[in-house]
């Protein structure tokens, strides 16, 4: 596509080159920038930018500026006006800016994006374009090496759709302002724009003893006295905590749309007072019959609208009683031209087509949520001259944990692949570009159900990147679903977040998250467990030269690798070992330069994995990571091919189920029998399948195995699995094969039937590997101590061949053969390392032992020979204890043969005239006591 630019009266043509075949490819961005001219080499940030702003910009600026040291750990100043220098990012608003393609939503939102190897800049015809092009530059930061790198080249870049949201039901079930501000600040990083809060409710049914027992819920809280009793005692948000909600929205380019609903679901006012309801007021409808009930929602408006810093405020008007049609056309038109007198435009929700059969005599300057094609559907919109939005129920609605509107999270693999804002499904319904654009919603319908919010969150987590990218760029995506969610999961949910995604996730084959991790120094703030928490803008840092990290997994199992992720400068080097015990050590690599930033782990067995002798590169001074994960070895069907007996839709093929990631998914066509096979390229022993199913799972299935794909034989058999999602482990006697498939012969959700993953784990073992074992296996004193010799006994093989030339050495001393049993009878803490020859490869060990079998030794000595005190020269008694193994855990003595005591450290001074005798004994830390010692010795002078 060409775009043109206007600026300052000039026209400049930009024609973008496709990303495939620019010099650089276009970043990965969620949502997918517009455009994109490649060019040469990066931007790279370093210490000492700044962010240079036009005035106008300025709180723009603040908030990038805070998002980049999250994000990058580099705290950039800001500069309001001047120049921008080299490795500067600038901000400049340029209200001449225009695109002939963008047109009025590029005026309103748009940005051009310009990079290269002196620095960044973001232009805007306004704030909100800047504002978003800071979101590009972050999430591009956020995926590079190092999160220092931005490719240079330009964009152009603006939404297809002006309203681009979510709404929240907030009536039914309260959401804390922590997490509503969370809620704005992370739709902000998807370029999401509109947060409608839907802010009264009620239960759905009638309880059986009447309206009264119906649980309600009206989420604003006025220290008015006329407004007294309407707030919900079980949560509602005062004066202060919407400002905060709106100070939140203003510093992300995000509008909140606050919706008060009337006058359906009105259980709250009825309650309040309940002369406004039918049936003298055991209802949830308004009686619009009575003047007082319109009135008292104008009322309630008055009161709240001042509250509301966005333009659109909406007034709800759905599902009210067909009986009573013309009241409600009259309280519509009503609310709308008293919400206009207030300052703002009305939105409500589509009603007409139930209520009147058209929209004749309905107010038209109204924002309409299409929410269903029965009561009032996106082409009548259209037809009637409306500005609409599309909320659809049936793409678009989640209710909670129900058996109905996607209780269980939106399609996000299907939206994705064939909806679009102007398509019901995967069909268009009105013009490309007709309606505003679209929100998808929360509805906490289950008034009674026992959930979080942070459940509530983890159903719709994933929708938000999805609506983004098919709002701003309205067109089936260049990359697939597998690929868009792998740039999800690297950018996160964003910076600035306090309640919501503060925990990991693992990535496909991460063994390490939420392990245990220990660092030989951390600086304050910044923890080693920072490496396994999974979040992405926490991190471990030292300012020591050299560190170590060791990192303890839940249980022993098979290791492939392990990534690190370093923050600011990568060290000079590191080592990497790995052990199933914490005391004997493989050598896995050595001296491993800094920049690289994954280490094969060769499928060897460890609980442990410890990344070492971490060095400075020298010019940054300190060691610093977000994150280190250790993977379990590459599945067999890591790169294989998946074939099936169909497809639900094209969005779902087959090798989604293979692709690594438990969020993409294969849907079977709805034959009775459906079957995935898999072809993982050659023979294989295996006895595992892993089976991911989605909730629509298999309840019976046969496992079989082919080695040409044409005749099977049966592996395993399951019949009478669980309903709903679950993770099934099928083991088998080990089979040779090359093919796999899994036949399903009943479903738990029938005709419907999706598979997550189906995974062969890898059974091939180390190529070489070494052990050490002690006998006794464990140290018979306390600390990890020997008190007797124990013995250590050699292993090595490995794949790559027969093990030869195992020798070892203690402390330093020279290389020995290993002919069985080695006796480790040195005292004290013995470094052990061995080493041996596995086919062509070497491969070597170490560990330290702690050995003690010595008593400690102790000397008594005096200042003169004999020991005796006079009043003017008292004798002075020394004392010496030493121990070679675990060290001197304390000393008694005892004078004159008295009574033993602690030894205080000092030297004992006796001052009573005499000849005296000073006894000593030490013990050593694993129990061992020296031969008592006793003065006169040695004198001192």
């Amino acid at each position: 596509m060409a775009t043109t630019i206007a600026t300052a009266g000039a026209l400049l043509a930009l024609s973008p080159v496709p990303a495939q075949a620019a010099t650089n490819a276009a970043p990965e961005i969620i949502p997918a920038l517009q455009t994109w001219t490649g060019g040469e080499g990066a931007f790279e940030l370093a210490p000492g930018a700044r962010i240079v702003a036009d005035p106008e910009l300025e709180a723009v600026a603040h908030q990038f500026a805070d998002d980049l040291s999250s994000v990058t750990g580099i705290v950039a100043d800001v500069a309001v006006g001047g120049e921008a220098r080299s490795g500067d990012l600038r901000l400049d608003l340029d209200a001449d800016l225009e695109s002939a393609d963008g047109g009025a939503l590029f005026d309103a939102e748009g940005y051009r994006l310009t990079i290269d190897q002196e620095g960044v800049e973001i232009a805007a015809p306004a704030s909100q374009g800047a504002f978003w092009g800071t979101r590009t530059v972050l999430q591009a930061l956020v995926q590079s090496p190092l999160r220092r790198s931005v490719p240079a080249g330009e964009s152009i870049d603006w939404p297809n759709h002006s309203v681009r949201g979510f709404a929240l039901d907030v009536g039914r079930r309260f959401f804390t302002p922590e997490f509503v501000r969370d809620y704005i600040t992370m739709m902000s990083w998807y370029k999401l724009n509109q947060f409608q809060l839907h802010l009264n409710d009620n239960e759905i049914a009638r309880p059986a003893g009447g309206w009264k027992d119906a649980y309600d819920g009206f989420r604003l809280k006025s220290d008015n006295p006329a407004f007294a009793g309407l707030a919900s005692e079980d949560g509602a948000y005062d004066r202060a905590d919407w400002q905060s909600f709106e100070d939140t929205a203003a510093a992300h380019a995000v509008t909140i749309v606050p919706e008060i609903d009337a006058p359906a679901h009105s259980r709250s006012f009825i309650r309040w007072k309940p002369q406004l309801g039918f049936n003298g007021g055991d209802s949830d409808h308004l009686d619009l019959s009575n003047p007082e009930s319109t009135e008292t929602i104008k009322a309630v408006f008055d009161e709240f609208v001042p509250w509301f810093e966005g333009p659109d405020v909406h007034f709800g008007a759905d599902e009210y009683p067909r009986s009573g049609a013309d009241q409600y056309r009259e309280f519509f038109n009503t609310m709308a031209e008293h919400i206009r007198g207030l300052g703002k435009q009305p939105r409500a929700w589509g009603s007409m087509s139930v209520m009147h059969g058209s929209a004749d005599g309905y107010d038209r300057d109204v924002v309409i949520n299409s929410w269903n094609n029965g009561w009032y559907g996106m082409a009548k919109a259209e037809a009637d001259g409306y500005r609409y939005i599309n909320t659809n129920d049936g793409d678009l609605y989640v209710v909670p944990f129900a058996n109905y509107y996607h209780g269980n999270g939106l399609n996000n693999a299907g939206l994705y692949a064939t909806w679009l804002p102007n398509r019901l499904g995967s069909t268009a319904v009105v013009p490309e570009g007709a309606p505003e654009g679209a929100m998808f919603a929360v509805w906490n319908d289950l008034v009674h159900e026992d959930y979080t919010e942070l459940d509530v969150h983890g159903l719709v987590r994933d929708s938000f990147p999805v609506i983004a990218q098919k709002t701003w760029d309205s067109q089936t995506p260049a990359r697939s679903y597998g690929d868009f969610v792998d740039v999800q999961r690297r950018i996160g949910s964003g910076p600035g977040l306090t309640t919501i995604d503060q925990t990991g996730v693992a990535r496909p084959g991460e063994l390490s998250l939420g392990a245990t991790v220990t660092a030989s120094s951390s600086d304050d703030g910044m923890t080693a467990a920072s490496l396994t928490d999974g979040l992405a803008l926490t991190r471990w840092a030292t300012s020591e030269d050299t560190a170590d990290v060791r990192i303890e997994l839940a249980e022993s199992a098979p290791v492939g690798r392990i990534e690190v992720e370093w923050a600011g400068a990568a060290p000079a080097s590191y080592d990497v070992d790995v052990s199933d015990d914490g005391v004997f050590w493989q050598r896995v690599a050595d001296d491993v330069d800094g920049a690289t930033a994954s280490v094969e782990l060769g499928s060897l067995q460890a609980k442990y994995v410890a990344v070492r002798d971490i060095r400075s590169d020298g010019a940054a001074g300190a060691v610093s990571a977000w994150r280190m994960s250790v993977f379990a070895p590459e599945p067999l069907t890591s790169g294989a091919t998946a074939t099936a007996s169909g497809v639900e839709a094209a969005a779902f093929p087959p090798s989604l189920a293979i692709d690594g990631d438990d969020k993409t998914r294969w849907s079977a066509n709805y034959v009775a029998q459906p079957w995935i096979a898999v072809d993982l390229g050659a023979k294989q022993t295996f006895g595992e399948v892993v089976l991911a199913w989605e909730g629509a799972s298999a309840k019976d299935y046969v496992v079989e195995v082919s080695d040409d794909g044409a005749s099977w034989r049966t592996a395993a058999t399951k019949s009478g699995q669980a309903v709903g999602a679950r993770v099934d482990t099928v083991t088998f006697e080990p089979v040779e094969a090359r093919h796999v498939r899994v036949t399903v012969t009943a479903k738990n959700l029938s005709p419907y039937l999706s598979l997550f993953e189906l995974t062969v784990p890898s059974t091939g073992g180390p190529e070489a590997w070494i052990s050490a074992e002690l006998a006794p296996e464990a140290p018979d004193a306390d600390g990890g101590w020997y008190a007797t010799v124990p013995t250590a006994e050699f292993a090595a093989g490995g794949t790559a061949g027969e093990a030869s030339a195992i020798e070892y050495r203690l402390d330093g001393g020279d290389w020995s053969p290993a002919a069985g049993a080695v006796a480790i009878d040195g005292q004290g803490e013995q470094r052990l390392e061995y080493r041996a020859t596995v086919g062509d490869r070497r491969v070597s060990g170490y560990g330290v032992v702690r050995v003690d079998t010595a008593a400690p030794s102790v000397e008594v000595g005096a200042s003169r020979r004999p020991a005796v005190s006079t009043p003017s020269n008292p004798v002075r008694f020394t004392v010496d204890a030493r121990d070679d193994g675990s060290g001197v855990a304390g000393v008694e003595v005892r004078l004159d043969g008295g009574a033993w005591t602690a030894w205080d450290g000092e030297d004992v001074v006796v001052e009573a005239p005499g000849r005296h005798t000073l006894e000593a004994r030490a013990t050593d830390a694993v129990g061992h006591v020296s031969e008592i010692a006793a003065s006169p010795g040695p004198g001192r002078g």
